[in-house]
């Protein structure tokens, strides 16, 4: 690789396209493809979003894609989604404190990682998910996770908030796990004296429509786990995905979702024969913000 100075985010990605299938050139040929799928109208991306991405940092980096319509559907951890409430509501992912995990809990710190939340953030997430709980279920008390997030992000008033833009672009989020996360433990509590039901089998029909509507599906997936999943079973009733890219940490060899390699959905219909497949193995949070600025550079 020829690096220089001055040089483009794609000038520094085709050279990394030199390394054959190392891990630069995946980075360079899952960008390229990140590029094609984002610029054909025919294709529909699925973006899937596992592990603490917003506290990582790609809070606007996810926005701004859903905002400039290169994303069709979000599939995340309700932890993705507490967390960009979080900030919503004022609150704050923190930096530069140590790892004492016990002097972190009596300071009322949580760590993730070398990130750090204040619990007198979540004390302000819960004040105000209380009253837009209410406002929702005094409309509607039976709907799908889907539409639940939706009407959360009609009310909120930052837009900077993933959410409330996908809500805006009426761009479907899908959170199958969101009773794993605070946001689900605010919602046990409210049901406890109100009534509310959500739907996670609801949300598959729209899911599904999605799928046979488009031409074709692309997936991007950050980490594995359910989201990835969600996001490539719910192509299996039409043959498999046309594309995916995946950037993992995990390793393949314990049989895990997060660490199996893309080629093994083909096995199970969940990605078409034929169909274009990058792994990068690394760290979205690192990787992902390259692949977007070259995607976005090359288109």
């Amino acid at each position: 690789m020829n690096i220089k100075e001055g040089m483009s985010i794609k000038e520094l990605l085709e050279e990394m396209g030199k390394a054959g299938a190392l891990g630069a050139g995946r980075i360079h040929r899952a960008t390229n493809l990140m590029a094609e799928v984002m610029a054909d109208q025919d294709t529909a991306v699925f973006l899937s979003v596992a592990g603490p991405m917003v506290p990582g940092g790609l809070r606007k980096v996810i926005r701004n894609l859903i905002h400039d319509g290169h994303v069709q559907a979000l599939i995340t951890s309700g932890a993705n989604i507490t967390h960009d409430l979080l900030e919503a509501f004022g609150g704050a992912h923190y930096r530069g404190l140590d790892h004492d995990d016990e002097k972190l809990c009596d300071m009322g710190m949580g760590r993730i990682g070398d990130i750090y939340t204040n619990s007198e953030d979540f004390e302000v997430f819960e004040k105000r998910m209380v009253p837009i709980i209410s406002c929702i279920s005094q409309e509607k008390k039976h709907l799908t996770i889907q539409e639940f997030i939706k009407e959360i992000g009609l009310l909120l008033q930052d837009d900077e908030s993933i959410i409330r833009t996908a809500a805006l672009k009426d761009v479907p989020i899908y959170a199958p796990g969101i009773v794993d996360s605070m946001l689900g433990l605010q919602l046990w509590m409210y049901t406890q004296e109100n009534p509310l039901q959500l739907d996670a089998v609801g949300d598959m029909h729209r899911l599904s429509d999605q799928v046979f509507d488009s031409q074709k599906v692309a997936t991007v997936i950050l980490g594995g786990g359910l989201p990835k999943h969600y996001a490539l079973a719910s192509n299996l009733i039409k043959g498999g995905v046309d594309a995916a890219i995946q950037i993992t940490m995990d390793r393949s060899e314990t049989g895990s979702l997060s660490g199996a390699p893309l080629e093994e959905a083909k096995s199970w219909a969940k990605a078409r024969a034929g169909s274009n497949l990058v792994t990068v193995i690394g760290d979205a949070t690192i990787i992902f913000p390259l692949m977007v600025a070259g995607a976005r550079e090359i288109m």
